[in-house]
């Protein structure tokens, strides 16, 4: 419904009930409704049931073959006062339930996340109709991965008030402990701060962040609209995904860091999608014609072997995905070190030596999904099929040697798949592969980045979720440029972006898009919402005339030791 659902996310394991208190406040005869979803629907994995005040109700949810939808369980008896819900997880794959309704009533509850719907559960949740005031704020970065709060981190030191808006609990999206890559290209002291690990894998950045005076972060809060006037943004509305409550945020300058490029397609801005053709911008790495598809998601992984026999679930509907794969590479063995090996099993102990040697290295990218999908609209589908991808797999090594692998276990599988590739703006320059290749030179360059073009290929002759082949082309390991034109909006005068959306071509942004690279238009971005508030500028204005004072600003930041 635009918010949260639960997750029965076991590892095959039925996880704890979940339980909750409402208060009825009269006695009498209660429908119950569960908005629920058979996320495979031929096999049913994700089973639960729901007890209200101890009474089970008579229907096993997760198993109708259907989407998302309310399913009518049944009448309860209530008396007033405190009444129990509890749900009991069936299976350990992936239950899911994203809300519950209880009327006296013959009424049906709305289906959906549209204004409808939304207006239904504001109004039986108390909250207010229209969006709160959050605050008036210098800069509001959406986005909280690791360029998202390096935007907020180098603002508030250049003494600008803040707002960070982040639809997840956890800071550093990809280096995110729910999810856990390290940044990679070009990262530097600011990067390194906010990278740091503690002990559980989390990163320092909150924290960092925290101890800004001038910096307030929305945790749990997804950007869903913004106002305009004329072409520029005044605000941006973000809903808190547990209690559906909306906020308002007011901004001059935005700073766009989600790598979806949400901003961009909730004001109309210009973007980009899929592969340009070789012809359009002369680029060798391009296809010759025009590819539609684009970089897909990941879901991370890790086993370990157990000190007992660890049984695993048959999972004939996961099997029918992982087909016969039975390799286990490609693990995170801890957050921030990923591509490790894993068990293998049968056939795949001797592979196909007509196989190029770097396929065979154990990257984590190799599990991907999605590239022909919208993964605006479909990520959902796109960690599910990864996951089926995962267990079959893993179900597979256990069945093909049962006694080298009795104790083998799956220790931990994310829920939150590593986004891949989305849309991206178009500023008033567009960066590409030449420009990177001939190390160009920029008079605007405010940021260097370095590291290999990394292009995914999809469409293995066998298996769906993994690459048919990759692309690392180190070029001459130098560093280059990125110019200024790339990390505004040709068409919003206030709204800067940085990361994997920047204003480049699909070939290109296969470097630009590392998250340490990222940073550093994140830092730029940030010293040019200064030179805006000062000159009463727009970013376009600071590329007329004010560079010189935006690149001394920059290099302020990023050598904070050399400031005189």
């Amino acid at each position: 419904m635009g918010g949260s659902y639960l997750l029965a996310h076991g590892l095959g394991t039925p996880v704890t009930d979940a339980t909750t208190t409402v208060e009825v406040t009269e006695r009498g005869t209660y429908r119950v409704w569960v908005r629920a979803k058979d996320w495979v629907p031929e096999h049913h994995p994700g089973r639960f049931t729901v007890a209200v005040d101890g009474t089970v109700l008579p229907v096993e949810f997760g198993a109708d073959g259907r989407d998302w939808h309310w399913q009518d369980a049944g009448t309860v008896e209530l008396e007033s006062g405190s009444v129990q819900i509890t749900l009991t997880d069936l299976t350990g794959f992936d239950g899911r339930c994203d809300a519950i309704y209880l009327t006296t009533g013959d009424d049906v509850p709305p289906e959906g996340a549209g204004p409808e719907s939304r207006a239904w559960r504001r109004r039986l949740r108390g909250l207010p109709e229209s969006p709160v005031d959050g605050g008036s704020f210098d800069v509001v970065v959406a986005g909280g991965g690791v360029t998202g709060s390096a935007a907020a981190l180098a603002a508030a030191r250049l003494g600008l008030t803040v707002a960070l808006v982040q639809n997840r609990p956890v800071l550093g999206g990809n280096a995110s402990v729910e999810i856990g890559i390290t940044p990679r290209g070009v990262t530097g002291p600011l990067v390194k701060e906010l990278a740091a690990r503690s002990d559980d894998g989390d990163l320092h950045a909150l924290r960092l962040l925290e101890g800004q005076p001038t910096v307030t972060v929305f945790l749990e809060h997804q950007v869903y609209g913004a106002g305009l006037d004329g072409d520029r943004i005044t605000s941006i509305d973000a809903r808190a995904a547990r209690t559906g409550r909306e906020t308002r945020l007011t901004g001059s300058i935005f700073i766009d860091c989600t790598g979806t490029a949400i901003l961009g397609l909730l004001t109309g801005a210009s973007t980009m999608f899929g592969q340009e053709s070789r012809a359009e911008y002369g680029e060798p790495l391009a296809p010759e014609e025009r590819v539609e598809t684009h970089h897909g998601n990941t879901v991370f992984f890790r086993t370990h072997e157990s000190d007992h026999p660890a049984p695993f679930p048959d999972v004939p509907w996961a099997v029918e995905v992982a087909k016969d794969y039975a390799n286990l590479g490609g693990q995170l063995q801890r957050p921030g070190a990923d591509n490790g090996p894993g068990p293998v099993a049968g056939a795949a102990r001797n592979p196909d030596p007509s196989i190029r040697r770097r396929m065979l290295f154990p990257a984590s990218h190799f599990w991907e999904y999605g590239q022909d999908l919208d993964p605006y609209t479909e990520a959902e589908r796109i960690r599910d099929h990864l996951l089926r991808a995962i267990y079959g797999t893993f179900s597979n090594v256990k069945n093909l040697e049962p006694e080298t692998h009795a104790n083998l276990a799956l220790d931990w599988v994310a829920h939150v798949p590593a986004q891949g590739e989305f849309r991206r703006y178009r500023g008033d320059l567009v960066l590409t592969e030449n420009d990177i290749r001939e190390h160009r030179s920029f008079p605007d360059a405010v940021a260097m980045n370095s590291g290999a073009f990394c292009l995914h290929y999809p469409g293995h002759e066998k298996y769906d979720f993994r690459l048919k082949d990759w692309k690392w082309d180190e070029r001459d390991h130098e560093p280059f440029a990125v110019p200024f034109r790339c990390l505004y909006s040709a068409d919003i005068a206030n709204l800067m972006m940085a990361g994997k959306h920047i204003s480049v071509t699909h070939v290109a942004g296969s470097v630009t898009k590392f998250m340490g690279n990222g940073a550093q238009h994140a830092i730029a971005t940030a010293a040019a919402a200064k030179v805006c508030l000062v000159h009463d500028t727009t970013p376009r204005g600071i590329y007329e005339n004010h560079l010189d004072e935006l690149q001394r600003t920059i290099a302020a930041i990023t050598h904070p030791d050399q400031r005189t």
